[in-house]
């Protein structure tokens, strides 16, 4: 193990400005941050002269799928495949089997994942229809957040019923996350298309299922119970421009309200289920191009807060068969979270000092994570160098994933991943994971 690094002649990206810069890690922290650093006796030297030094992306939204769904992927190599794409921390979804719905599930993970993971870690307390009494009991610093599922998902975790909802948003004293789908008018939509096509529903009618107006008529509902209750509401994975309008612009530092946008909703449309069918199948649906362009908008003005993956891998076979009832819905994303992330820097359709605030700094903000998703003297060393004009095309061939393929497979990528450090350690270079065991369990300030 490394204990000492010296990033030599970075172009540093950190609190909305560049700089060129020496930065010297010492065991797990940023020791130093200046120019002319002479390297210490021993000290792993890296020559960043041609490369972009960014803090580590905190992801707020993968599926691992361990425990109990461990054929698709679990801790130990989805972290490896995030910190491939640049991915420090992460904070996993308790849609799992068994799901995390009791405080001791929410134990169980912890115990998981000491030890076996590349990046630091966190994971949410699911909310359910019976588990209310529980939720009270949590701890404010066990789980990241709260999840809850206002649209169909594993088990009993579907929670439509606006009573106990109110008593969630009621009970919550740390960050409520919502996936916001009506599965009312989404059930309908469906019908109408099997009635329409029968056995043969094309991928192509996907976002008219998971219709604009099912993600608007469950977000504006998440929204009036925040408002209500004055609860800390952060509305996940965001797909239509009609639910831009509930969420206020500007810096996140003081909202009550947040929003997130997944790096897929930002990088295919409609127009890609031709090509790729099943394979871009996620709930909420890649919608029309329109729907991009208003992301990308409220990215820029600050109605979207936080950009994040929504990892969520599925074997090929579980994707593949042509039949849009039984195939799968989610992408393996976080190999390829920041490289993919970055293409609207290189298109010059958002800044770099943006990506940086939306993929580090809020969501280390939103979820009050201790002393992370800075460059800062003092913070855990979790870093990123990346190459900003080093143009290279996706595979499968490369993919760390459990899963084994990429819906970006083909596609030519401006940016690469050069280095990534956790915790002060070397997790991934030259193409490479090392030090896979870095990851420590994230952990919050809230007093």
């Amino acid at each position: 193990m490394t204990d000492t690094v010296l990033i030599k002649n970075a172009m540093l990206v950190n609190e909305g400005r560049q700089r060129r810069t020496d930065v010297l890690v010492k065991n797990d922290r940023i020791e130093r941050i200046d120019a002319n650093i002479s390297a210490p006796e021993r000290a792993k030297v890296i020559d960043a002269d041609s490369l972009l030094l960014l803090p580590g992306m905190i992801d707020d939204q993968v599926h691992f799928r361990e425990p109990g769904l461990t054929q698709k992927g679990d801790l130990a190599s989805e972290s490896a495949a995030a910190v491939a794409g640049g991915i420090t921390s992460f904070m996993e979804m308790p849609n799992t089997s068994p799901t995390t719905t009791t405080r001791q599930a929410l134990a169980d993970k912890y115990v998981m994942a000491e030890g076996r993971c590349a990046a630091n870690y966190a994971f949410y307390f699911g909310g359910s229809n019976d588990n209310i009494e529980e939720l009270r009991r949590l701890p404010a610093t066990d789980a990241c957040g709260i999840k809850v599922f206002m649209g169909a998902s594993t088990g009993n975790m579907l929670v439509d019923d606006e009573e106990v909802l109110e008593k969630i948003f009621a009970a919550a004293e740390i960050p409520v996350t919502t996936h916001c789908e009506h599965t009312p008018t989404i059930l309908q939509n469906l019908e109408q298309a099997t009635q329409r096509f029968g056995k043969d529903i094309p991928a192509s009618a996907h976002p008219e299922i998971r219709s604009v107006e099912a993600c608007l008529k469950s977000s504006k509902l998440a929204v009036s119970l925040a408002e209500k209750f004055g609860t800390r509401l952060h509305v996940l994975h965001l797909t239509t421009a009609e639910e831009m309008a509930l969420f206020k612009p500007g810096d996140m530092p003081g909202k009550q309200i947040t929003a997130e946008v997944c790096v897929h909703h930002l990088h295919f449309t409609a127009d890609d289920y031709a090509e790729l069918g099943n394979q871009i199948k996620c709930n909420p649906a890649v919608k029309a191009p329109r729907h991009r362009e208003a992301l990308l908008e409220a990215v820029n003005d600050g109605r979207i807060d936080i950009i994040a993956t929504d990892h969520a891998p599925h074997l090929p076979s579980e994707k593949n068969s042509g039949n849009y009832i039984t195939d799968a819905a989610g992408l393996p994303l976080a190999q390829h979270a920041l490289p993919c992330a970055y293409e609207h820097v290189h298109a010059g359709r958002i800044s770099i000092e943006r990506l940086v605030q939306m993929t580090s700094h809020n969501p280390a903000l939103r979820f009050q994570v201790s002393e992370r998703g800075f460059v800062r003297e003092g913070y855990f060393a979790d870093l990123v160098l990346l190459r900003p004009d080093s143009p290279w095309t996706v595979s499968d061939d490369q993919c760390l994933s459990r899963c084994g393929w990429t819906p970006f497979s083909g596609q030519r990528f401006h940016g690469s991943i050069h280095t990534t450090l956790v915790n002060g350690q070397i997790v991934y270079s030259g193409n490479k994971i090392h030090n896979r065991h870095s990851g420590q369990r994230l952990v919050f300030d809230r007093h």
